[in-house]
């Protein structure tokens, strides 16, 4: 025993443990042992042995002795420490990532699950193990996806799907799974490492939005849009109804999608006032902001709407307001429960509402766009009334319900009366206030069941059915009444006037078309007659206005076609008897209308915007001619060309003129513009402007028909004219009224201290020559010494009056 017990001081300081005890025990037992040990070598650095120990036997069998040996194991140990320390840095990996991680076996049984999947499903691996995986998420999926799926590992293949799965509790995820086989050394499948990753915030998103933006883009109703988006949440939250409400610009909310949900139900919240207290979704929009009512049936939100909705089974409701960009309140989408659980606003729940509640607010931005674009299409931007396109629509509909029950319709042409001086003195800010207001009474009177829309400028278009019995006049006597009331303005009080044109269905016509052109010959009549007045629409009229455009049509015709001609009147100095020279006058002469005078055919002109093309066409006709008589040796001073004030707003005029004095060989004293006194109140600043032009060229300029307007002197001391003409109708009266030889005197006088020539016109007896001569006026014209005349007369006429010729 002496050799033992050597070997037994010897490794006596090498442990002095229990366990080394037992392990020595275990030796003197005739027992072999074995381990592996780190040690400190000679020079100090550290080695792993691997030692073994055997007991040596005597014929007895007695241990005598015991063998060690040490076998020098570091360069082995430290890579069985790198494995160890990768695989639990793997591990640490595994387990700290947010993806889920499990490794199934052959039979797709859970052999191991990482931290990551504890905390994204609920389960730990003690609670999986041996189950399939697939199967214990992804619940929704069809049992044919899964032998897809494993067909592909089998064959060593990866695979990967996006399905919806189900943790512990039944929280959701959207998930995108990742299948990676794992063959033996045979090739067979052995393993299969899966991940797992939450894909819900993506998936809701990307499913969401591409059917939500692809029924917008195919222009489906908003309903329609907003129900889809309803059912494609109830498909991936089976649990949950969900609703979505509009709220108005009165605070007002009105049902706009729950397809799951009674019609009944969402009838009854159809016009509810939002606030404080108006269920979870009232007041989700009063605040704001997301409410949730886990018991409707004692939670105060609900009082008085309760009843609508537990005894369809729900008893939870969360709701979040739909806002825009700018905060206000579009609408609320809400889901619906029937108890409270752990699906109540979840996570899950919480992505599909942030992502509903951002479509359903670009679905209704968009609807109100193209309402605001529409309203822009068919509505007048000012009054906000409609306008012709939308008028024309909604008169042709009251047309066809007036014809199915047999009624009558008026259809009213209103026109202010003197808007433009209104919006002149008082501004265009009150001219479009007063628009505003007129057009709120009209929407006001036409509520039962009228229609009333704007046309540009200060006109409106109103269509009345009338009851039985009811009358016209009674009707549109009220109306005047009504509209006629005093208007009282940011910046003054207005004493409003109107004219109306009145035309009647189904007597004065059938169509639209028809009555809106009747009505407007109505109005016209109504003005023509003075404001405030009432025209109806007459088979008179209508043949009026039939002649009117014939005579038109006549006119642009004859203005082409060279069917106009020119007469000159002459002018005489009563002093010497000589020619002052000749007015030009323009005549028509219509092959199957005979002949019209100028007092039809030149207001007819002015108002067809005409007489631009009939002032140059009389500018030039009348220069051609005087450079024919003066090449005839006729001695004519000069030609007058009466032009209006529309030929004035021509600023090309003083070109025009050069150009055609020009063209003729003339020089600007020969010609002589007469304009009117409308002149002088012409807003226009261009006709003034084209008058200095014309004067410093040398063209004269008259004032035609004095003494009848609204003459300024201040004005006629600035224009620069050169002549006066006295109006006819002094001259008329000049035998029988002293007042008009007064006014004949005054007006020369005044034209003689302005220096100005004076002409009387209109002179058509001796007596009236006579008075004229003694008052002193230099220059007459008139019947009395000869008509207007064609211009191949006017020769033998100065041969008569003994005026000579050139050559003479």
């Amino acid at each position: 025993m002496g050799t033992l017990q050597h070997a037994q001081l010897c490794t006596a300081g090498l442990a002095q443990s229990p366990a080394y005890g037992a392990m020595w025990q275990s030796l003197c037992d005739g027992h072999e042992f074995s381990e592996v040990v780190e040690r400190v070598c000679c020079d100090g650095s550290r080695c792993w042995l691997e030692a073994l120990y055997a007991p040596v036997r005597d014929r007895q069998g007695v241990v005598t002795h015991i063998m060690m040996a040490a076998t020098d194991v570091t360069q082995s140990k430290r890579t069985e420490l790198a494995r160890q320390d990768h695989l639990w840095r793997l591990s640490l990996v595994a387990d700290t990532t947010d993806a889920a991680i499990v490794i199934t076996d052959s039979n797709s049984r859970v052999v191991y699950s990482n931290d990551g999947f504890h905390r994204m499903f609920g389960w730990t691996l003690q609670e999986i193990q041996e189950q399939k995986v697939l199967e214990l998420l992804a619940q929704q999926t069809p049992v044919e996806l899964f032998e897809r799926v494993r067909g592909d590992l089998r064959q060593g293949r990866p695979a990967e799907m996006e399905e919806v799965a189900t943790g512990k509790g039944g929280r959701r995820y959207w998930s995108k799974i990742i299948c990676n086989p794992v063959m033996d050394a045979q090739g067979q499948w052995a393993y299969t490492v899966s991940v797992l990753l939450d894909i819900t915030k993506t998936k809701i998103h990307e499913v969401l939005h591409q059917r939500a933006l692809q029924a917008m883009s195919s222009d489906l109703p908003l309903m329609q849009v907003l129900e889809m988006v309803c059912e494609e949440v109830e498909r991936l939250a089976p649990e949950v109804r969900a609703s979505i409400l509009q709220v108005d610009e009165e605070g007002l909310l009105h049902p706009l999608a729950s397809p799951s949900l009674p019609f009944s139900y969402s009838a009854q919240l159809d016009g509810v006032q939002i606030g404080p207290r108006a269920g979870s979704c009232g007041t989700a929009a009063w605040r704001k902001s997301p409410v949730l009512t886990t018991d409707i049936a004692t939670d105060p939100l609900w009082d008085g709407f309760s009843q609508l909705i537990l005894p369809l089974g729900f008893n939870v409701c969360w709701s979040t307001p739909i806002l825009q960009k700018d905060g206000k309140v579009l609408g609320t989408f809400a889901f619906y429960y029937r108890e409270n659980g752990p699906f109540v606003a979840s996570s899950f729940h919480q992505q599909l509402v942030e992502a509903c509640t951002d479509l359903c607010a670009l679905a209704m931005e968009r609807e109100l766009a193209r309402q605001r674009i529409q309203r822009l299409a068919f509505h007048d931007a000012l009054t906000g009334l409609p306008n012709r396109s939308l008028l024309e629509t909604q008169v042709a509909q009251l047309l066809d319900a007036a014809r199915e029950n047999g009624q009558r319709v008026a259809v009213l042409y209103v026109d202010l009366d003197r808007f433009k001086h209104i919006n002149d003195s008082l501004g265009h800010a009150a001219g479009d206030e007063l628009l505003r207001e007129v057009a709120a009474r009209t929407r006001e009177l036409v509520r039962k069941g009228g229609v009333a829309g704007r046309l540009p400028g200060d006109e409106f278009i109103v269509a009345l059915p009338l009851g039985a019995g009811e009358e016209a006049n009674a009707v549109i006597e009220r109306w005047q009444a009504r509209l006629m009331r005093p208007l009282h303005l940011s910046s003054a009080r207005v004493d409003l006037s109107v004219s109306m044109g009145v035309a009647m269905y189904p007597e004065d016509g059938t169509s639209t078309a028809t009555l809106l052109h009747r009505a407007e010959m109505g109005v016209h009549q109504a003005k023509a007659g003075g404001p405030g007045r009432v025209g109806f629409f007459s088979v008179e009229l209508s043949r009026a206005a039939e002649e009117r455009m014939a005579l038109e049509r006549a006119l642009r015709a004859a203005l082409q076609a060279g069917g106009l001609r020119l007469h000159y009147q002459p002018q005489v100095e009563l002093g010497t008897g000589r020619l002052h020279g000749v007015e030009a006058l323009a005549r028509w002469e219509h092959p199957e209308l005979g002949s019209i005078p100028p007092s039809r055919f030149i207001p007819l002109a002015e108002e067809c915007g005409l007489m631009g093309g009939l002032g140059r066409w009389a500018l030039d006709q009348a220069c051609r001619q005087l450079a024919q008589w003066r090449r005839d040796g006729l001695v004519v001073p000069n030609v007058a060309v009466n032009l209006s004030a529309s030929n004035f707003h021509n600023l090309e005029l003083p070109t025009i003129v050069a150009q055609t004095l020009e063209s003729h060989g003339l020089q600007a004293s020969d010609l002589l513009l007469e304009l009117t006194e409308s002149i002088l109140l012409d807003s226009h600043g261009s006709a003034l402007q084209t008058i200095e032009r014309l004067h410093a060229q040398g063209v004269g300029l008259s004032m035609d028909d004095f003494g009848t307007g609204y003459s300024s002197l201040s004005y006629l001391r600035r224009l620069p004219i050169t002549e006066l003409k006295l109006d006819r109708s002094f001259v008329a009266d000049l035998e029988t009224e002293p007042t008009a030889r007064a006014l004949s005197a005054a007006i020369l006088g005044i034209g003689t201290s302005l220096g100005l020539t004076v002409v009387a016109e209109g002179v058509e007896t001796e007596a009236q020559k006579e008075i004229l001569q003694a008052q002193g006026y230099p220059v007459v014209q008139g019947y009395w010494f000869a008509r207007p005349m064609p211009p191949e007369d006017l020769p033998g006429w100065m041969a008569g009056q003994g005026m000579g010729t050139s050559g003479s």
